[in-house]
């Protein structure tokens, strides 16, 4: 087992994460590292709760001394993000993930690194395990699926927590505190079609965009970077200006909250029309290198045969691909009261259309769509749903939350502005995030709970470049025991 963490400092914290590494935990497969924290946790004497959807609860007891403290809830989430690069084997659901540190972070090989919330449980464990950290009662709150859905916030069973003062571990930037986050819905589409056969004197090919830097839909949005699937589609569509083809299949990316780094498309050309083909792939390559030069160096248009397959109908072909086409991706308005802040955004994360068990073809996307303002949001779910509604697509918009709403007066903010500027010597950067932090949907639940989330520096977060630096977790950790000894009094 990989144990190469161990050795790191603080072990307090580093040690979790590495059980934490060499445990499975994509989402929708948290249950072996829940199970491991419940024995763990009842072995040192600890209270442990399941709710009804799956979050754990662990409760701690005041240290003596401090019970008259306000209870601190720590939290964070037990799933991470499955993504790997194309040449590396490896099973989320059953590989420990495969860690090295190079010239002072820690990354994994080839896959994501799993800091993204595993730091965050981790040191919440350092401090359940602890027994020279003086602290008042301890809720720790891990919540299962964040990634996917924040089906575990959102469900979250209301009344079990007990504490008034809550700390996301679950930012990526030493320094910093947030105090805001935006909300979010997903837009999920699916649509049935007849297939028709190929005509026999066409030929297949394969065209795949990959080597794209991908990255979080929310917190790289703004960034500039290429979406594989907007490039395929846009293939597909600037194709048909060149050439006739048939579109068999397609996919792209697997996370909705993943800019997509890779996508291909299976169609089927006349031999009359290939070196058409030919032509346009290899112009499509050069436009969109230099399109995007500053931000995808390493972008790649390939063409390969592949074997002859039902197509769609042509004019299914055509109002597909211009469905596809009008949807939203990237970032819609920045914030007009937050300098540098974008305010909404859409993610084209996942598209498919694949073949079915009865001879069909089968599409189905998946897009997510982030705003610091609710209706923003609706809207903008609601451009995308009106672009697949006009080919009779099935839309659904499913997994809406809300966003957390910054105040800059709380007084945990305060509390946690003089701690940090103690520890760290010098102040914090207060900040508001484009992304779905859980706070906005547990304040929901609880109202009155105040809350910040800060953390150390993750950089490349749902994707295999995804690595943690060594130094801001020790920063991370010192902070944290810092506001832990300081909680107020009730």
């Amino acid at each position: 087992m990989n144990e190469v963490l161990t050795t790191l400092q603080p072990t307090a914290i580093w040690r979790h994460f590495q059980t934490l590494c060499n445990t499975p935990r994509p989402s929708f497969h948290e249950a072996e590292l829940r199970e491991h924290l419940i024995k763990w946790a009842t072995e040192l004497g600890h209270e442990t709760y399941v709710d009804p959807v799956g979050n754990l609860l662990i409760r701690k007891a005041a240290t003596k001394g401090m019970e008259d403290r306000e209870t601190v809830v720590l939290q964070g989430h037990l799933d991470m993000v499955a993504q790997k690069n194309a040449d590396i084997d490896h099973d989320f659901a059953k590989d420990p993930i495969v860690t090295q540190v190079i010239d002072g972070w820690v990354h994994a090989t080839g896959t994501t690194l799993g800091a993204d919330n595993g730091i965050g449980v981790a040191a919440a464990m350092a401090v359940l395990e602890s027994t020279d950290l003086a602290h008042g009662p301890i809720e720790a709150l891990f919540t299962i699926e964040e990634e996917t859905s924040l089906r575990g916030a959102l469900q979250l069973e209301e009344g079990i927590l007990k504490g008034k003062i809550l700390l996301n571990l679950d930012s990526e930037d030493r320094g910093d505190v947030y105090i805001g986050c935006a909300g979010g819905m997903d837009i999920n589409i699916e649509k049935q079609y007849s297939a028709i056969a190929a005509d026999s004197h066409k030929k297949a090919f394969k065209i795949t965009i990959s080597g794209l830097r991908g990255g979080h839909s929310g917190l790289d949005i703004h960034k500039g970077r290429a979406s594989a699937n907007v490039l395929i589609v846009r293939l597909l569509n600037l194709l048909k200006e060149h050439c006739d083809f048939g579109l068999s299949a397609f996919s792209g990316g697997t996370l909705r909250n993943a800019v997509s780094r890779d996508a291909e498309a299976t169609i089927n050309v006349s031999t009359e029309d290939q070196a058409k083909l030919f032509a346009f792939v290899e112009e499509f390559e050069q436009a969109t290198k230099a399109e995007f030069s500053a931000t995808e160096t390493n972008l790649t248009v390939t063409l390969e045969t592949a074997e002859l397959d039902s197509e769609l109908e042509a004019n299914a072909k055509d109002n597909l691909l211009n469905a596809m086409y009008c949807a939203p991706h990237g970032v819609h308005r920045m914030s007009a009261d937050l300098d540098g802040v974008t305010e909404t955004s859409c993610n084209f994360g996942v598209i498919n259309l694949r073949n079915t068990a009865d001879g069909k073809k089968a599409f189905d996307a998946c897009l997510l769509v982030r705003s610091l303002v609710d209706s923003a949001v609706e809207h903008l779910a609601y451009v995308a749903k009106s672009a697949f509604s006009l080919i009779q697509a099935e839309v659904k918009l499913e997994n809406g939350y809300p966003g957390w709403r910054p105040d800059p007066k709380a007084g945990l903010l305060k509390h946690f502005l003089t701690v940090h500027t103690e520890v760290m010597g010098h102040e914090a950067n207060v900040k508001v995030i484009h992304a779905g932090l859980e706070c906005g949907i547990i304040g929901a639940k609880y109202p009155g709970m105040e809350m910040v989330s800060f953390g150390p520096n993750i950089r490349g977060a749902h994707s295999p470049t995804e690595r943690m630096e060594i130094d801001s977790v020790g920063d991370f950790w010192r902070l944290l025991v810092a506001l832990l000894e300081s909680a107020p009094k009730r």
